[in-house]
């Protein structure tokens, strides 16, 4: 796998398409277009295969000293291989050259896979955000890695 801050919009269908094949709420190809014009606290990582096809991608904001994890998937075919912990690693590594000491993101409380991925590097679950979900109406856990609860 080869893992990098997506520096153009090359790939944004490709994104848009694994982020509407994995989340029942997806991000549009134009909200991802906004934040890659107009934020200058978007940062987009991306994973590829030896043939160079995206079966990963990481979408957040580094805001200050905060990494606060936007939206993150991998393609159905590739889970459970290490990729997420990976990308989400490279990311993470990459936003703490800017500053960043401390991530959150919310999850849904039934995604067990992903809350025990982000646990296993060092999130812990600090609240709960009552119906934030829709489609099907769940709560989101509110994780922090790297802060003082």
């Amino acid at each position: 796998m080869i893992y990098s801050r997506l520096t153009d919009e090359s790939a944004v269908d490709d994104i848009v398409a694994l982020e509407a094949a994995s989340f029942t709420n997806p991000w549009s190809k134009d909200a991802l277009l906004w934040e890659l014009r107009n934020s200058d606290v978007t940062r987009v990582y991306v994973g590829r295969d030896e043939d160079g096809k995206l079966v990963a991608f990481c979408a957040c904001w580094v805001i200050f000293d905060e990494v606060h994890i936007n939206t993150m998937a991998v393609d159905a075919t590739c889970r459970r291989k290490g990729i997420a912990s990976d990308l989400l690693r490279y990311a993470l590594a990459d936003a703490r050259t800017a500053g960043a000491r401390k991530a959150t993101l919310e999850v849904r409380e039934s995604n067990r896979g992903a809350i025990r991925l982000y646990e296993s590097l060092g999130f812990k679950v600090v609240a709960r955000r009552p119906r934030y979900y829709t489609k099907p109406e769940e709560d989101a856990l509110i994780l922090w890695l790297g802060q003082e609860n």
